[in-house]
């Protein structure tokens, strides 16, 4: 890769541009990937920054980790009667205890697998 230099004062500062990025949002699990590389993966932090995929890394982290939810909770649904729409409306206190006991179990399975990981 070639760099072209300007000399600015007596430095010499290389003409560096950002390439475009991927438009999407960058969600919770894709912040919490962030936050893991910048802290315990410096190399491939420091690697994706310089090849300008730091983004576009960080967009599909957080597609990942947000169908990765989705699939978990529509199996819990299936899996528990508890969690059906008659039970909604019979007693709505249980379902929603129930309906976060769920999303917190299924937060921790990606933030295990796909946030804390190096796979990804």
């Amino acid at each position: 890769m070639k760099l072209n230099y300007t000399k600015v004062g007596d430095y010499l500062l290389p003409d560096l541009t950002i390439k475009e990025q991927n438009e999407k949002q960058i969600n919770k699990y894709g912040r919490l990937k962030l936050n893991y590389l910048k802290k315990y993966d410096k190399p491939f932090y420091t690697t994706l920054l310089m090849k300008n995929e730091l983004t576009n890394y960080l967009v599909s982290v957080s597609i990942e980790a947000e169908n990765r939810f989705n699939i978990l909770m529509e199996s819990y649904k299936k899996s528990d009667e508890k969690l059906s729409e008659k039970n909604k409306n019979d007693n709505p206190f249980e379902w929603t205890k129930l309906m976060n006991n769920y999303q917190d179990c299924a937060e921790e399975i990606i933030l295990k697998e796909l946030i804390y990981s190096k796979n990804v």
